[in-house]
């Protein structure tokens, strides 16, 4: 039997079969005085086997265990191992799936920073158009951002953290008079007169969750407040580090 008919036998290429032979799964047979290998029924019987065990999701060294003539993983040991790997592959899909229905179900569609929680989603619908104030769309981006880099334990805290800050009326229209003040400090620069305005208004939207429990000086070595601060305007940075002032000294106090 040439490597065409034991690879048509078995339902596999003829490429497969010098991959098998690569990776030792397959004996490779003697050649014949005229160059050509020869299969017998026992390699037809091993590619068959090998076949099976791949199709069950087997990855080539658990085939190899498998085959071993020594002491290597029996097989109904591997194929436990497999169906419990299969049964975890299974419980992540069906969660991933619930989280999507969720998202596509969310009132009002997906927000505009792109994939968040039911959770964050329904806040945000909550918080209506902010499409016309680029401190709110920018805030909403950073909220995103912290949900998807929150530790799993602590993500049902942030989440409700933010329903204290944004999860009522009252709240809403607090956080939308910061955002418009904010938005007014977009050319202004840091000793600005309206920046202290902004910054005692921002200050009590400011969840307490979410406040650096050090201050948030320019210079204090947190990454994120320096990252936070160059990405805005003298006044708007000076403006929210003011508001982590006095809303972390209102938590001391």
């Amino acid at each position: 039997m040439r490597i065409g008919e034991l690879a048509d036998a078995v339902g596999v290429t003829t490429r497969t079969v010098r991959h098998y032979h690569h990776q030792g799964l397959l004996p490779e047979p003697e050649r014949l005085a005229n160059g050509y290998r020869t299969y017998t029924l026992r390699h037809v019987v091993v590619l068959a086997r090998i076949r099976r065990l791949t199709e069950l999701g087997l990855g080539l060294a658990e085939v190899r265990d498998v085959l071993a003539d020594e002491a290597g993983k029996d097989l109904t040991e591997v194929l436990r191992e497999l169906d419990a790997d299969l049964a975890r592959q299974e419980a992540a899909i069906r969660e991933r799936r619930t989280r999507l229905r969720a998202l596509l179900e969310t009132e009002g569609g997906l927000p505009a920073e792109g994939p968040v929680s039911p959770e964050l989603a329904e806040l945000f619908a909550g918080m209506g158009d902010v499409s016309g104030s680029p401190m709110a769309v920018r805030d909403r981006e950073v909220l995103a951002l912290l949900e998807s880099t929150v530790a799993p334990e602590d993500r049902e805290g942030l989440l409700a953290t933010l329903r204290g800050a944004l999860g009522s009326p009252e709240a809403v229209a607090r956080a939308h008079e910061a955002y418009a003040l904010l938005d007014e400090l977009a050319d202004a620069d840091a000793d600005d007169p309206r920046v202290a305005e902004a910054a005692r208004v921002l200050a009590g939207c400011m969840p307490e969750g979410l406040v650096p429990e050090e201050g948030a000086k320019l210079d204090s070595g947190h990454a994120f407040l320096r990252a936070l601060y160059a990405d805005f305007a003298p006044g708007q940075a000076e403006a929210v580090r003011l508001a982590l002032e006095i809303a972390s000294r209102g938590r001391r106090s």
